[in-house]
């Protein structure tokens, strides 16, 4: 298990996949990325294969802290993205050479299926109903959509009153067949919570996700008590550390680190038992690609407090390439009832399509996300 060799393909629609080979020929597979910035990652993996060939895969949590402490600057969305590939990698590679799922590894299954949910459009009302019957046929009991477009610090009135409208046309259609979360991406400042709040109330959603940016994390104490509406955030949070503080202040209701961008399978498992610890419940995000999925879902299996799981199929990002595309068993990923069932193969469970992989790199990519104006030319959250 001494590790030979890495490798990396960045490929379309915007996602970096990992390679790392040892020299008894077992290969595990990450997706270090942070979307938008793939090349960036990408360089700093490199950096970090001069303290990766030559060790033994074995040693997951002693190569973490290396990477973790060993640099002296800690944390961020690139360094711990970075960490995230190379984690997940390892753990595949463990439960490869052990022929066992990694959940295995992580102390055993406490469920034999998961609970799924994907995206459907929310800026866009014309849209809204035909992709939620498209997602309902596809299986999914569950959607999530964005509760608004760009948005001003203060916004009229007239832009309040028309975000509740596709949440209302989807209760008006499925009633509470279908589980509808919110998500606020950050978009809403302080100051226009409530009153949004207030607006969605009616058609109860089954979560509101950030609410405010993670940097302004502190408002949500003004929030919390201000809804029953279970509050969600943490996509932009990248470690333990930058959990805790939230947890302490007792202002959320499910936590969604990222198995991409928050230390991987590793820190992710650590997180999800801190926040078991203060009732908060899990629900990872995941916008990304076949493995980051596999990470998310091994957590979940073991994690008491996992509720729910993100997945990107279909999601508008993934133009021309789908979360399918570069995987030789898809079938690990068929939903049964709006679940997914436990996985039995060793490692991640995941075949990866390598062929594809470099066909794809061919192709590469230079995804970034928009950047939004008001009418006044002021920047606006996207």
């Amino acid at each position: 298990m001494i590790i030979e060799k890495i490798d990396l393909f960045k490929v379309p629609p915007r996602w970096l996949f990992l390679k790392i080979t040892t020299k008894d020929g077992i290969i595990g597979w990450g997706e270090p990325v942070v979307e938008g910035k793939a090349s960036t990652v990408e360089a700093c993996v490199k950096e970090m294969e001069k303290y990766l060939i030559g060790k033994s895969a074995k040693n997951i949590e002693d190569i973490w802290q290396v990477f973790y402490r060993g640099g002296f600057y800690r944390g961020g969305p690139v360094l711990m993205s970075a960490i995230s590939g190379i984690d997940q990698a390892l753990w595949d590679i463990k439960g490869k050479a052990l022929d066992i799922p990694v959940h295995e590894l992580l102390g055993g299954a406490v469920r034999h299926q998961m609970k799924m949910y994907c995206w459907i459009g929310g800026d866009n009302p014309d849209v809204v109903l035909e992709q939620a019957h498209e997602k309902m046929k596809m299986g999914f009991k569950a959607v999530k959509m964005n509760a608004t477009g760009g948005m001003d610090w203060i916004s009229s009135m007239k832009e309040v009153k028309t975000v509740s409208n596709n949440i209302k046309l989807l209760r008006e259609e499925f009633g509470y067949d279908l589980d509808v979360g919110l998500d606020f991406h950050g978009r809403i400042h302080k100051g226009m919570v409530k009153r949004l709040i207030d607006e969605l109330a009616p058609f109860e959603p089954l979560f509101i996700e950030e609410p405010v940016l993670s940097e302004n994390n502190e408002a949500l104490k003004h929030i919390y008590n201000y809804t029953s509406i279970p509050i969600a955030t943490g996509e932009r949070m990248f470690s333990r550390w930058d959990f805790k503080p939230l947890f302490e202040q007792g202002t959320v209701d499910i936590i969604q680190p990222d198995l991409s961008h928050a230390g991987g399978i590793s820190e992710v498992r650590r997180i999800a038992t801190m926040a078991e610890a203060y009732d908060v419940t899990l629900a990872p995000h995941c916008p990304l690609g076949p493995i980051s999925l596999a990470s998310a879902l091994h957590v979940d299996f073991v994690s008491a407090n996992a509720i729910i799981q993100e997945n990107s199929i279909g999601i508008h990002y993934n133009q021309g390439f789908d979360l399918l595309d570069y995987v030789l068993n898809p079938e690990v990923f068929d939903l049964e009832d709006g679940h997914i069932k436990l996985f039995d193969k060793p490692g991640l469970g995941v075949a990866i399509n390598e062929e594809k992989l470099i066909e794809g790199a061919k192709i590469g990519h230079d995804w970034s996300n928009p950047i939004w104006r008001g009418k006044d030319g002021n920047f606006n959250e996207w």
